[in-house]
């Protein structure tokens, strides 16, 4: 299950994140409050999985400003957007940068809820699948190979004929890639393979 305590809300308004942070309690939600960009990039991990909740319209650094240098430093915090000055080419741009939701203030807090719970196992998969590439990097050729023809669903008989080794060094191969990737078994694999393949 997602952190919840990974909750942030990047606002330039106080009022708005006192209320928002007292309504979201009562959801079961710690919300943590920054009345800056620059506030929550200089306090918060931005590398684990998350939800961040910005205003578009902010001094120093805009909304739009704070997700694009959350893209290019490859955070994986879900990011909703919730402003009183938003129109649809600005909500447009914010879904293109991966933006998991965008609302007009103010915002019923059940809508909000079901944003942050989808945000936050947006947030998660594309952790995991960041952790996973870096896994995946580790790899060595044969056992790249060996993984390719797994995903493509070739038995170790099959792989072992195509690759011209031994039915046991297919079954050597298979759990160092199992090990090495973090996973329990072939199945749980197939899950992330789409990442894995170009």
């Amino acid at each position: 299950m997602p952190n919840l305590n990974n909750i942030f809300m990047v606002d330039d308004d106080l009022a708005i994140l006192d209320s928002m942070q007292f309504m979201l309690l009562q959801y079961g939600f710690n919300l943590q409050i920054y009345p800056s960009a620059n506030q929550f990039l200089a306090n918060s991990d931005i590398s684990q999985p998350g939800c961040l909740i910005v205003d578009s319209k902010m001094p120093e650094i805009t909304g739009q400003e704070l997700q694009q240098t959350l893209v290019k430093g490859k955070s994986p915090l879900g990011i909703i957007f919730l402003t009183g000055h938003g129109d649809l080419p600005m909500a447009v741009q914010a879904f293109r940068q991966g933006a998991c939701d965008f609302f007009q203030k103010p915002v019923k807090g059940i809508e909000l809820v079901s944003a942050i719970e989808k945000a936050l196992a947006t947030s998660k998969y594309t952790f995991e699948a960041m952790q996973l590439r870096q896994r995946y990097s580790t790899l060595t050729e044969r056992e790249n190979q060996v993984l390719h023809l797994l995903i493509d669903g070739k038995t170790n008989k099959k792989m072992a004929d195509i690759l011209f080794v031994s039915l046991r060094t297919i079954e050597v191969h298979r759990s160092k890639i199992i090990k090495k990737l973090q996973v329990r078994n072939a199945a749980e694999l197939a899950k992330f393979s789409p990442l894995l393949v170009d």
